[in-house]
Formats: C-alpha cells, structure tokens, sequence
C-alpha cells in the first residue's frame, strides 16, 4: 500500500486537552522504522502523561501500539521486513550501549526514549519507532487483544515471573482493573491458587471468571487476615496506586514472601521493618520488560489463551476512552482501531477535556 503524504493523529497541545490533527509522513532516521498503526492500547499512563503540565508538547500520546512495517530507516537489522507485524511499548528502544545494555538489561536502558512522553506514541495512522524496541505479534493474535499485553500484559506477565511463586503457591493480585485482569489470568494458567482482591461485590463475578480461587472484598474483611488464615501468600502482586490498600495487604504475606509492585502512587508505602526482617521479606518493583520478554508475554497469551478484555473505538474517539478508563466504567481495556468506523476525513480541533 502506498504511503500517504499526512496521516490523522490525536495530539495534546495542553495539559487535559486532546486535538485531531494532520501530520506529514516522515520517512524512518538511522535505525527507525515507520509504522502503519493498526490499533493502540488506551492506558492509564496516558490519562497521566496528558495531564502532566510538564510533558513537553505538542505530543502524540500512546504506548501499546500494534501495526505493520511501512518503511526501513538505514541500518535496521535485516529480522525486520515490509509488512512485518510489530508491537511497540511504553520503553521505546534501547541503545546498546549504556552500563545497563551491557549486562542485558535492556528495560533499565538509561539512554531510551518512553513512547508517548519523550516521542510520539500510537495515537496515530503512523508511527516512527526505534528498531531496538520492536516486538514480533504473534499471526494467533489480532491487534486489538495485543495492543494491551505491550503494557498490562508484560508487566503482570513478568512481575509473576519474578515473584518467586512456585506452582501450587498461594498468589494475591490486589487490584483487578487493566492490570490486574491479565494478572489473574496468567497467575491461574501458571499455576498458582490465585486470590483477588478488590474492594466491593461488583467485581467478584469478574475476578472468579479471570481465573481467580477467591475473592476477597476489603470492604467486607481484611485482606491480610483472610490470606493468612489460608496459609499466607507467597506473593503480592499489587496492581493498583493506593499505597495504603498495598501496605496492609502486605500483612497477609507468608514468610519468604514477596510484594511486586507494579502500580506507582504518590503516598509513600508504609511497612514497619518487622515485618520484612522477622519472616524475610521483600519489596520489589517491576518495570515492564525487554523486547524479548514482552514477545514471551504475547506467545504465552497465546498458548494460555489468556487475552485482555477490551472495547474498541475509533481514533477520533480517543478522549472518550480516557474518560471512560479514568472513571472506572471500561472492562477492563479500551483500544483505539485504525479499521474503526470513522468520522469524515478532516482535521479538527477536539475540545473535549479529559480531567
């Protein structure tokens, strides 16, 4: 398909403020590519990163991009062909050179870009990205349902991996919303006894068809009393931005027991040193994962049929879908579509805030 010379893209010129606009296509740099988006991911982050009175701007927001290879900047490695379908996350390539590529820790790169904040993400018909930070899709998986697991999906994916449960242990995932929803269903399909953790009867329903054994409402009991009377998790995946939620679901955990954290609030986590020093445990973050890593992920998605719960929309519906991630209403992921119904081909100013 030839390219075209502009393409739609959904950009913030101010904080809260999203606008339709018409970008020229630009041809791939030294080791880029340039994308022809299929669908990307609405997340969290993003709600964050436009509201962000920091971002430097204009910015195309998005970072679970899925598309197909339009074009090949100079020096890409020959893996990458034409027409390859690709995926893109929230780490926007690595350098290969920094202290941390050196020893193989190409997700704590210090010198790579983060899709949506420091160069544009997917919010867009096109996309230029760095080669090193591309993954393979899987033919098994449409884009709509890879789209999250560049974000959700690997992080969960991962925090899970490095845990430290072994199967048949007791595992906790404290927050069944984007996150947590893929949590679960890996956490099942690994073979875990799964517990989930939410606050209300609303989602019971949900977490129990997810995968999980129990679900434990903190509006009804305490979560760290009910894990312990079942033995003690031997790991706590904590999902969610309340710290507070997490520093008293960490009571619950089993001796040699571990929490990932994965959700970043902005209230320090509170937990007395007797609790970690008396029966050996740990804290530890998790930051989404490497190139390699993150194609585990999809593969695994597949093999377990383990796939995000998503609604669609079209592009020009992008700030729609914030509203709808931000207010709790989505189950549990929204995705832009390229292939979406769309509204008349024209630019346009979007006035809508997202706050």
């Amino acid at each position: 398909m030839p390219l075209s010379s502009t393409y739609r893209a959904i950009r913030t010129s101010a904080p809260g403020l999203l606008e339709l606009v018409e970008l020229p296509t630009s041809g791939p740099g030294p080791g880029e590519v340039l994308l022809r988006v299929e669908a990307c991911g609405v997340c969290g982050a993003d709600a964050a990163d436009i509201d962000n009175p920091a971002l430097q701007r204009p910015r195309v927001p998005g970072h679970e991009v899925v598309g197909r290879i339009a074009a090949l900047g100079a020096g890409v490695d020959a893996h990458w062909t034409i027409g390859q379908r690709v995926g893109v996350g929230r780490l926007g390539g690595h350098c290969g050179t920094c202290a941390q590529c050196r020893q193989g820790l190409f997700n704590l790169c210090s010198n790579q870009p983060v899709v949506g904040v420091t160069r544009d993400g997917g919010y867009a018909e096109m996309m230029l990205a760095r080669a090193s930070g591309l993954v393979s899709i899987p033919d098994e998986l449409d884009a709509t349902h890879a789209a999250p697991i560049l974000c959700a999906g690997i992080a969960t994916f991962n925090a899970l991996r490095k845990s430290g449960a072994q199967a048949g242990d007791l595992v906790a995932v404290l927050g069944i919303g984007g996150l947590g929803h893929m949590a679960l269903q890996y956490a099942r399909r690994m073979g875990f006894k799964v517990a989930a953790i939410g606050r209300g009867r609303d989602i019971a329903a949900d977490a129990l068809r997810l995968g999980a054994h129990v679900y434990i409402d903190t509006d009804q009991e305490d979560a760290a009393q009910r894990l312990l009377g079942m033995g003690g998790a031997q790991a706590l995946v904590a999902t969610m931005t309340d710290t507070p939620a997490v520093s008293a679901a960490m009571r619950g955990l089993a001796p040699q027991g571990r929490t990932m954290l994965l959700g970043v609030g902005s209230v320090p986590l509170s937990v007395l040193p007797g609790l970690l020093v008396g029966g050996e445990r740990t804290v530890a973050g998790s930051l989404t994962g490497t190139p390699r890593e993150t194609e585990k992920a999809l593969n695994f998605s597949v093999l377990a049929e383990a796939l995000p719960m998503v609604e669609t929309l079209p592009l020009e519906r992008a700030a729609y879908a914030l509203l709808r991630l931000k207010s709790g209403d989505a189950k549990f992921r929204v995705v832009l579509s390229m292939d979406a119904a769309r509204e008349p081909q024209r630019a346009q100013q979007l006035s809508t805030h997202i706050n």
